[in-house]
């Protein structure tokens, strides 16, 4: 398979300026307020435009992603999922710091069912489902691009993506390290993780192994090599 990295986030569906949840558009200008060089707005999609691996978190955290408008990016969470990108050859570096590094995605691309911050990271089930038009779209750009695995850390996650397909939760349970193929999507497959959060991997309910497994899994089902990738060091 042919590499290609970008870290284009160009897709026409982007949701910079969006104010429809009122809830979240409130909390984002008072976030503002009290740190003005952050972000604070939705926070778009990162990496790979072409990417056959697209990563589906939660919503952007406080001082992660919505200070600096890349998703994992900043925050504790972001940690053991770049090392992990970069050991299997899906990003240039082993961490993600700001905008302004030249980090890249290769064949990997990472969005949130929630694009903005949400108090106490907690969004409701509404935000959820308006915030879905901005997913179902990326699946769809995602699929028609040649994407053929997503991965959903967590369960809400992956109840978004199959809310974007009008698939039932109960006939595609949530299981960490759970594979499902989506049969109205033709080859596109949905594996299951436990998220990367800092009480997730503290606590041991996911740790560096499992994480590694899972995406050991993907690499062998994309026939992933490092002919035409990038070396580490």
């Amino acid at each position: 398979m042919a590499a290609h990295s970008t870290t284009k986030t160009d897709y026409p569906f982007q949701p910079a300026g969006c104010r429809q949840c009122e809830r979240l558009a409130a909390f984002l200008d008072t976030v503002k307020t009290r740190y003005p060089g952050y972000h604070a707005q939705p926070v778009s999609a990162f990496g790979d435009d072409r990417a056959q691996l697209l990563i589906v978190g939660l919503a952007p955290g406080m001082h992660g992603a919505n200070r600096t408008g890349r998703p994992f990016t900043g925050d504790y969470a972001g940690i053991l999922l770049y090392q992990t990108l970069y050991k299997f050859g899906f990003s240039s570096h082993h961490e993600s710091i700001s905008l302004q590094d030249d980090l890249q995605l290769i064949d990997c691309r990472i969005t949130n069912a929630v694009k903005c911050l949400p108090p106490q990271n907690k969004p409701n089930p509404d935000e959820i489902r308006q915030c879905g038009y901005y997913l179902k779209m990326e699946l769809e750009a995602f699929r028609n691009q040649g994407g053929r695995i997503v991965l959903g850390l967590g369960a809400i996650a992956h109840r978004s993506v199959l809310q974007c397909f009008d698939l039932r939760q109960k006939d595609y349970p949530f299981s960490h390290g759970a594979t499902h193929v989506l049969p109205c999507t033709g080859t596109l497959k949905l594996y299951d993780s436990y998220h990367c959060s800092r009480y997730n991997t503290q606590t041991k309910r996911l740790t560096a192994e499992m994480f590694e497994q899972v995406f050991s899994r993907i690499s062998a089902d994309l026939s992933i090599n490092n002919e035409g990738r990038v070396i580490k060091k």
